[in-house]
């Protein structure tokens, strides 16, 4: 092993002991079925925060974002930006009544709201497409880290994350991982923080030099050469704002919360959070413009972060930065794959093992579901090759919001929906949106406008999937759920009213 390896390798070692034991410790308190499917629903806002910061911040964050605004400038800012306000509006549509359902996963909304359990067969089918879809780019990114860190091939990162995560996962469950995330969070956030306020500094006393890395096109209606293009941004922002609600890991902690009020100040912590946290890789990315001129030519932006310390620093100096931020990586896969697999696991073991194998049983089921959770994408991980972190979390927002977002704004805000619109609308939203997304994953990109439809579908996805479910719900009045507006009722009314 060469010198240069030596402080990524020791960086992972002690994420992933610090991560291993920390669950250990956590697992004291996981007791119950409750504990691992939801901590029993007593996590307070501040230790929420920092876990929803933690499992939210993943690879497309921490790597993505900085490779992104490198290759495509200011452009690309929409990536942060449309990552912190997607809370903004899970904050006033959906956080409280959410938390006010009394369900444990968002199939258990579905089939709570409109009795019905194709619906929940429908939205469970989801929940796993999308927590997978999300899962392959938290691999691929531990492989990309590994790599760059101390030379390992692609796979072992991938295949040392999904062993932690199953090892933390299948141990204590929700109520572990919830202190391992918060843990991450103010691990990845020093992590980025301190090398960059290094880095700025080195930078100046090189007498400030500009860079000329990047690309523009922004007033350009389709994307192309590096542009953003004016369809694309705008799919983005529908994508980013309104995917967020749909994703299972967030959705599932905030049945975490004792109750709507604190699901309500559980989400404003986390636009502080998140906001303080996006700061910094718009800062690696100008220095990137200055000192990885190589790194764009070699195409491999993605690891800017990982790559500029020893591009602007020599010796001890250097090495230490790489293995901070090498560190901040690797819990970023660690988290987001462990809030991931904990939501596919839930729905999975409620709706596929107790179900089938026709015994309830609780936890042995739990760790049963967790290895069909992570076992899958981390093969899917290993065969999907060129595309980027920030592309395949872009795509899993897309597919969220073309489906979970119009079930959850109608379905807590419109009385009139019915089973059988609900169902149509997921359907037109998973197909529209979940094609496209394969079709992309696939290596199929036609060009012109064909691509940018198939690239970033949501424009066009989440309005089809919106329009289809209002409309046969209006076709099929006749089905509205007798029991719908008391539900509505339950889902508006503050804890403290009800007592």
């Amino acid at each position: 092993m060469e010198r240069s390896d030596v402080p990524g390798l020791v960086a992972v070692v002690l994420v992933t002991l610090a991560t291993l034991a920390i669950g250990t410790w956590g697992l004291r308190f996981s007791r119950t079925t409750s504990d691992f499917f939801v901590a029993s629903r007593t996590v307070r806002p501040g230790l929420n925060a920092s876990a929803i910061g933690g499992e939210y911040l993943s690879a497309a964050s921490f790597l993505g974002i900085a490779g992104l605004l490198l290759v495509g400038g200011a452009d690309m800012l929409w990536y942060p930006v449309g990552w912190t306000a997607g809370y903004l509006v899970l904050l006033v549509l959906v956080a409280a009544p959410l938390r006010r359902s009394g369900a444990y996963t968002l199939p258990d909304f579905a089939e709570a709201r409109l009795g019905s359990r194709t619906v929940r067969a429908a939205c469970s089918l989801l929940v796993v497409g999308i927590g997978w879809l999300y899962l392959i780019p938290q691999f691929e990114g531990a492989g990309i880290t590994l790599r760059s860190a101390i030379g390992a091939p692609e796979w072992a990162g991938s295949l040392v994350v999904a062993a932690v995560v199953l090892a933390n996962v299948t141990s204590g469950g929700m109520r572990s991982v919830t202190f391992v995330q918060a843990f991450q969070y103010w691990l990845k956030l020093t992590a980025l923080l301190v090398p960059a306020a290094v880095l700025v500094a080195v930078w100046w006393g090189d007498g400030r030099p500009a860079g000329s890395v990047g690309g523009d096109g922004w007033s350009t209606p389709v994307a192309g050469d590096g542009g953003a293009g004016l369809y694309t941004t705008y799919s983005l922002i529908a994508a980013l704002f309104l995917g967020t609600m749909g994703l299972p890991h967030v959705v599932v902690r905030f049945y975490t919360n004792p109750d709507g009020r604190a699901a309500r100040r559980t989400t404003v912590v986390v636009l502080a959070l998140l906001g303080l946290f996006y700061l910094w890789p718009p800062v690696y990315a100008a220095l990137g413009r200055v000192y990885g001129e190589q790194l764009v030519a070699e195409g491999r932006s993605d690891v800017l972060v990982l790559e500029l310390p020893r591009a602007m620093l020599d010796g001890v100096g250097g090495d230490l930065l790489t293995g901070l931020v090498t560190a901040g990586a690797f819990a970023a896969f660690l988290s987001t794959s462990s809030g991931l697999a904990i939501a596919v696991s839930g729905v999975i073991t409620q709706d596929v093992v107790n179900r089938f194998v026709g015994e309830q049983r609780g936890v042995t089921a739990f760790r049963l579901a967790a290895m069909v959770a992570v076992v899958i994408p981390v093969v899917a991980a290993l065969l999907v090759h060129d595309v980027g972190v920030a592309q395949s979390v872009g795509l899993a927002f897309a597919v969220a919001a073309s489906t979970f977002c119009p079930l959850l704004v109608l379905g807590i805000w419109w009385r009139r929906l019915t089973d059988t619109g609900a169902l149509a609308g997921l359907v037109a939203g998973g197909l529209g949106a979940g094609g496209a997304a394969i079709a992309t994953l696939a290596g199929y990109s036609p060009g012109g406008w064909a691509g940018a439809l198939l690239a970033q579908p949501a424009a066009w996805s989440v309005p089809v999937a919106g329009i289809v479910m209002v409309t046969v719900s209006l076709a099929t009045a006749g089905r509205e759920p007798a029991h719908a507006r008391r539900f509505l009722v339950r889902l508006h009314t503050p804890e403290s009213l009800g007592r």
